[in-house]
C-alpha cells in the first residue's frame, strides 16, 4: 500500500488525553501484567547456559531494557517502524526450546544464541513487507478463531499462578486460591460499583490489595534485595562477540516467522478493540519493529522479541485504548532494568496475586475473539468446522505438551506454539472452505469488506 493509500484511511476518532497520573497507573498494570513472561525467557535460558545467578539477573535486564525500547517504538513509531497502537514487546516464548537446546551445544552457547538472533531479526526484516500482505487471509471468521485461541492458550499460565506456581510445592493450596480470588473479587467489585478513573485501574487496585495481604501472610520473598545494586547499565556485547553456526540461525529464522504469524493475529485484534482498521500498511510497520527489536537484542544480550498477547485483555477490559498508555510502560520497562532492586520488588508479587488478575486478563482476550466470531457466517457448518478444528489444534500444545515429541525438532517453534498452531489451522482451513473457487472468493471478500 502507497502513503498516499494510507494518507486516505480515516484517522481513529480522537481521543481526550488521560492525566499524567493516570496515565502511570494503567501503564504500571501493563508492566506487571507482562513482567512474569518478561523475565522467565532470560531466566530459563540463563539457567541452561549455566550462568552464575549475577549474570542471570544481567540477562534480564538486558532483556527489560530491550522490551521497553521496543515497546515505545512499537507504540509511538519512528520513521516507517512501529504499528503505533498500544502494545508490549518481549522476549518470545517462541524461541525458548530452541535456544535451551543451543545452550548446551558444543561451540555455540550464549555468543551462539545472539548470533542466531541477530541474524534471524535481519532475515525478518527482509521479509515483513511480503509477511505483511498476509492481512486479507485473515476475516473476521480467521480472526475470531486466532484471538479466542491466543486467550485460551494464555489461560493456563493464569490457572498455574493462581495455584500458586506451577512448580509450586503444595501447588493449588487454600491460601494461593483464596489470595488469587480476593484479587478477581476485588477487579469484579471495582468494575461493578465503580466507573472512571477507578475502573482503569481496577486490576492495580486487586494487585496491589493481594500483595498487601500476601506480604501479611508471609508469601512475599524479598531475599536478595539488599544486595541488588541501586543501578545496573547493561552494556552491548557483555558476553563477547556473537557467532553465527548454520544450524542456529535456521532454526531462529524460523522462530521469526512463527512470531510473525502470531503478531499478526495480536496486531487485528488490537485492531478491533480499539475500532482501528489494520492495514497492510500498519501491519508492515508492526513486522518490522518486532524484526528491527530482535535485531538490536542479539548485540545487548538478549533474545528474540515480539508483541505480547498480554496486554489483549488488559486494553479490553479497561478500555484505555491510547498508545500513550504503552509507550509509559516502555519507559517504566527501561527504569526497571537501571534500577535492579525496583526490578526485584516487582518480581517478589506472589504468583497467586498474579494469577487473580490474569484469569479475568485472559479470559477477556477469548470472549473479544467470541465477539468478533459473531460477524462471521458462523451459522455455515464448515465455517463451525474451521472453528471446530482450529481451536483444538491451538489446544494441544496447552493440553499436552510432549504430543509432537517425536516430530523433528525444527518444527518445535510451531508445535509447541498454541497460536502458531491455531492461526495456521484456521487461515489454511479458510482457504479450503472459503477461498478456493470464485464463489469462496466472493464470500472471502464479502467478509473483509464487511
Amino acid at each position: 500500500m502507497s502513503e498516499s493509500d494510507q494518507a486516505r484511511i480515516p484517522a481513529p476518532p480522537p481521543r481526550q488525553p488521560l492525566p499524567l497520573l493516570q496515565l502511570i497507573l494503567v501503564g504500571l498494570q501493563h508492566v506487571l501484567l507482562m513482567y512474569g513472561g518478561a523475565i522467565a525467557v532470560p531466566l530459563i535460558v540463563g539457567q541452561a547456559a549455566g550462568l552464575s545467578r549475577d549474570e542471570i539477573a544481567f540477562l534480564i535486564n538486558a532483556d527489560l531494557l530491550v522490551a521497553g525500547a521496543a515497546t515505545i517504538v512499537q507504540s509511538l513509531g519512528i520513521g516507517g517502524i512501529g504499528i503505533r497502537m498500544p502494545v508490549m514487546m518481549g522476549a518470545s516464548f517462541a524461541a525458548v526450546g530452541s535456544m535451551v537446546a543451543m545452550a548446551g551445544m558444543q561451540g555455540v552457547g550464549l555468543t551462539g544464541i545472539f548470533g542466531a538472533t541477530i541474524a534471524a531479526g535481519f532475515f525478518g526484516l527482509l521479509i515483513a513487507p511480503f509477511m505483511s500482505k498476509i492481512v486479507r487471509f485473515f476475516p473476521p471468521l480467521v480472526t475470531g478463531t486466532v484471538i479466542t485461541s491466543i486467550g485460551l492458550s494464555l489461560f493456563p499460565v493464569a490457572v498455574n499462578w493462581a495455584g500458586g506456581g506451577a512448580h509450586a510445592s503444595e501447588f493449588g493450596a487454600p491460601l494461593y486460591l483464596a489470595v488469587a480470588a480476593m484479587v478477581l473479587g476485588i477487579i469484579l467489585l471495582v468494575n461493578r460499583f465503580m466507573g472512571g478513573f477507578w475502573v482503569n485501574i481496577a486490576v492495580l487496585i486487586g494487585m496491589g490489595v493481594g500483595y498487601a495481604v500476601a506480604g501479611m501472610l508471609g508469601m512475599v520473598d524479598l531475599g536478595g534485595l539488599s544486595d541488588a545494586p541501586w543501578l545496573r547499565v547493561v552494556t552491548p556485547l557483555h558476553f563477547g562477540l556473537p557467532t553465527f553456526g548454520l544450524a542456529p540461525v535456521l532454526s531462529m529464522c524460523l522462530v521469526v516467522v512463527i512470531i510473525f504469524v502470531e503478531s499478526t493475529g495480536m496486531f487485528l485484534a488490537l485492531g478491533t478493540i480499539t475500532d482501528r482498521e489494520v492495514t497492510p500498511g500498519m501491519l508492515r510497520r508492526g513486522l518490522l519493529c518486532d524484526a528491527a527489536a530482535s535485531f538490536v537484542a542479539g548485540f545487548f544480550n538478549t533474545f528474540t522479541h515480539s508483541s505480547f498477547a498480554q496486554n489483549i485483555g488488559l486494553v479490553q477490559m479497561t478500555g484505555v485504548r491510547c498508545r500513550s498508555v504503552t509507550a509509559v510502560a516502555g519507559l517504566l520497562l527501561i527504569a526497571l532494568s537501571l534500577l535492579p532492586k525496583a526490578a526485584l520488588l516487582v518480581a517478589s508479587i506472589p504468583p497467586a496475586v498474579l494469577g487473580g488478575a490474569a484469569i479475568a486478563m485472559f479470559g477477556m482476550v477469548a470472549a473479544t475473539g467470541i465477539k468478533i466470531l459473531q460477524q462471521a457466517d458462523i451459522g455455515d457448518r464448515r465455517n463451525q468446522l474451521l472453528v471446530a478444528v482450529s481451536v483444538g489444534m491451538g489446544l494441544i500444545p496447552v493440553v499436552r505438551p510432549e504430543f509432537f515429541a517425536h516430530l523433528p525438532l525444527w518444527m518445535n517453534p510451531i508445535t509447541h506454539s498454541g497460536i502458531a498452531m491455531a492461526t495456521l489451522s484456521a487461515v489454511l482451513l479458510n482457504l479450503l472452505f472459503n477461498v478456493l473457487g470464485g464463489a469462496g472468493r466472493e464470500r472471502m471478500n464479502q467478509a473483509a469488506h464487511h
